[in-house]
């Protein structure tokens, strides 16, 4: 006995791959926050949040019964480049402390306590993306359920660290005033270049604001048809080794005639180089089988890239239709890539009118490598008709004639016999050659009450006709299935679109339409996280309200930065580098979270330099500038350690890819704009923070200090002249 085919093998493969990735993104960001910092000593302290955080969020996943996984692996990939964001910030806020002359004590005390209520916001921020996602039902909740308590337990846990741990860290760790090493001060003196130019690019931002603010706009808008005229599908498809494929037979075929077809389907999948072997189980009506591949290393082409091919070599075997399919990346139901239902009230004759149109739309558009229905009105049928008074004459009733056609057509046993201790059925039956057409019936002696034999034609006839196959019913209904299989490089909700159009525009109003397989969760689940993205950036929005104790601040961090990065996300799947599915949907999700931290950074400090007695465009300006290392810094982490997703291959590759494209992508471009439109949005709809007891916790001392280059100045909606500007 030997085992045809193991499911777990891709899974296998999946896991070591994914594995791998984890261990580039460790050590890309462990690189990243080196190279930013300068320095290994300082490198250190939000290096060491990432085994705290990671070992944490495995004391979570054990609490929960949760395993490692495809999904709580990626989870854990996808912290590493997060959970260092907040030690960054505290580190590189120490450090500037450290450069205004403080010791290290001070200046990780002072560093630490303006920090605590933006970590905190942005730690909640985070965390909460991803709480709509854990109360998902469905498919979709089913499986990002451990994801995103993963996700969520590191990003907490990493919150953690940054207000207690790193704090202590960097007043050991950041090197005193005066003594940092030769990669230190040239990092600093490249940072005060990249500050200097965006100094600039600031005040054209600033004098410039409506017409940044019309730009964010249109920007903001453009994500609607971006989002629209992106392709969509469940989920990416994985090469897993294996080809399924279904066979269907003629429906008055033989058990020996559908196997000998079935062989030369064999023959023309393992002629194929990428072959490995093929497994099929036949029966009267068809069967089903694959084609097990080679290992992805061993081969030049992917299953997918085969698929097409392989459907044009096996379509050649007379006598048995197979139609293919590359087994879908997610646990679904079904056997075919789309599956629609037609419901009516109907009967099959009327129903086949309609279906053959929708059925012939799928082939004229160019979409489908097959489409088909099981709807097959060829089944032969033969009635036998008995003349009564024919059979009154000669003593025979009908029962009688019944018994003895049905013993010699019908196949059932009438006793048991034993044979060397083994029990075997007795089947009456004529043999095969006389059972192949309906003529020999007619030729079949059935015996009178008077002992004669008398031909069954001399009572009888024969009428041939044609039935459906089966009488399907979906929901107590009537109902047809049509199916299909898409070409390489289709989407199977570009599919299912162009029969719902055609079943639409044939069936009218008497035709409902309904679901099967796949396609039922693509139209019930392929949407629903966006009202889960919706339901979070109303989370955030509560949220960072708390916060600010302010309606408006937290729409500058929302408008500002949030929608401009899903745009610029969005792009990359609207130039088919991915797609809309359940990954990059996940992706996008946490894009949100990511980009809102850079704007939090920027906001809380503008408003505790308002509350210092600063103008609000003087404040906004000091805060963008004071802020823009630790936001490039982190945003680096993020966009080089979620790098080895975008370059990743291999088993489970192509889910990686599409979370890895959003993030990278999004985060970048989201990067950008906020460096520049939240300080616009700032000046123009931020709350005045009027200066307070409350607020005197930071001296202004500490937050401003004089440079030599003169009065600068600030343009925005209060003009001064400020001879005061924070060295970074």
């Amino acid at each position: 006995m030997q085992l045809v085919w193991d499911g777990t093998m891709f899974m296998e493969s999946a896991l070591k791959e994914i594995t791998k990735t984890l261990g580039e993104t460790i050590m890309i960001v462990a690189l990243i926050v080196f190279l930013f910092m300068g320095s290994v000593r300082t490198a250190l302290v939000p290096l060491v949040a990432i085994p705290v955080s990671l070992i944490g969020a495995g004391g979570f996943m054990l609490a929960f019964g949760f395993s490692l996984n495809l999904l709580t692996i990626l989870a854990i990939v996808l912290a590493v480049g997060l959970v260092v964001d907040d030690a960054i910030v505290v580190v590189e806020n120490v450090e500037r402390h450290v450069r205004l002359g403080k010791s290290r004590i001070e200046a990780a005390l002072t560093g630490g306590r303006e920090l605590i209520g933006p970590i905190i916001a942005m730690t909640i921020t985070l965390a909460t993306v991803y709480a709509p996602i854990g109360f998902q039902g469905g498919l979709t909740g089913s499986l990002f359920l451990e994801f995103a308590i993963t996700l969520a337990a590191a990003v907490v846990l990493s919150g953690i660290v940054a207000i207690t741990l790193s704090p202590v860290m960097s007043s050991r760790f950041v090197h005193p005033q005066g003594k940092e090493g030769r990669l230190t001060a040239f990092v600093n003196r490249r940072f005060e270049e990249v500050r200097r130019v965006y100094t600039w690019l600031l005040e054209v931002a600033l004098e410039m604001r409506w017409g940044v603010v019309a730009a964010a706009l249109i920007i903001m808008v453009a994500a609607v048809p971006l989002y629209m005229f992106s392709r969509q599908e469940l989920a990416p498809v994985e090469d897993q080794s294996h080809i399924s494929l279904f066979l269907e037979a003629a429906p008055d075929s033989t058990l020996a005639a559908t196997n000998r077809d079935t062989l030369k389907v064999v023959s023309a999948v393992t002629s194929f180089p990428e072959a490995k072997f093929m497994w099929s189980l036949t029966s009267t009506w068809g069967g089903f089988g694959g084609m097990v591949a080679k290992d992805w290393r061993e081969r030049g082409r992917s299953t997918e890239e085969m698929y097409g091919e392989l459907y044009g070599a096996i379509s050649q075997v007379p006598g048995l239709r197979v139609f293919p399919r590359l087994d879908p990346p997610l646990p679904t139901p079904g056997q075919y890539d789309v599956e629609l239902v037609l419901q009516s009230s109907a009967s099959a004759e009327q129903m086949l009118e309609t279906t053959a149109a929708v059925v012939g739309a799928g082939w004229q558009s160019g979409k489908f490598l097959y489409v088909d229905t099981d709807l097959k009105i060829d089944l032969p049928e033969a009635r036998v008709i008995l003349d009564r008074e024919r059979l009154a004459d000669l003593g025979l009733d009908l029962a009688g004639v019944g018994r003895e056609l049905g013993t010699l057509l019908g196949g059932a046993y009438v006793n048991r016999f034993n044979f060397f201790d083994r029990s075997y059925k007795v089947i009456p039956q004529i043999g095969d050659t006389d059972r192949a057409t309906v003529g020999p019936l007619l030729d079949l002696k059935i015996k009178t009450p008077g002992g004669q034999l008398v031909p069954v034609s001399t009572f009888t006839h024969i009428e041939t006709s044609t039935a459906p196959r089966t009488l399907n019913r979906f929901q107590q209904r009537n109902a047809v299935r049509i199916f299909g299989g898409v070409r390489p490089g289709i989407t199977k909700e570009e599919g299912l679109r162009v029969l719902e159009e055609a079943a639409a525009t044939a069936g009218g109003r008497s035709v409902n339409l309904d679901y099967a397989g796949e396609s039922r969760q693509i139209r019930q689940e392929g949407s629903a996280l966006v009202v889960t993205l919706g339901f979070a950036l109303v989370l955030i929005y509560l949220v960072l309200s708390a916060q600010f104790k302010s309606f408006r601040d937290p729409l500058i961090v929302l408008l500002g930065s949030v929608p401009l990065a899903i745009s610029g996300a969005l792009i990359f799947s609207f130039l088919d580098l991915t797609t809309i599915n359940i990954y990059s949907q996940v992706g996008l999700i946490t894009l949100v979270g990511l980009i809102a931290k850079n704007g939090i950074l920027i906001v809380e400090f503008a408003n505790k330099l308002q509350a210092q007695g600063l103008a609000k465009a003087v404040a906004i300006r000091e805060a963008s500038l004071t802020r823009l290392r630790p936001v490039l810094m982190t945003s680096a982490a993020t966009v080089f350690g979620h790098l080895p997703l975008v370059l990743a291959f291999g088993p489970g590759s192509a889910a990686r890819n599409s979370i890895g494209i959003v993030l990278v992508t999004g985060m970048t471009v989201g990067t950008l704009f906020t460096l520049f439109v939240v300080p616009v949005f700032y000046s123009l709809i931020a709350a005045t923070h009027q200066a307070s007891e409350s607020h005197g916790e930071i001296e202004r001392e500490e937050l401003l200090t004089p440079i030599n280059n003169g009065p600068t100045q600030v343009t925005g909606g209060d003009r001064t002249d400020l001879g005061l500007s924070h060295v970074g």
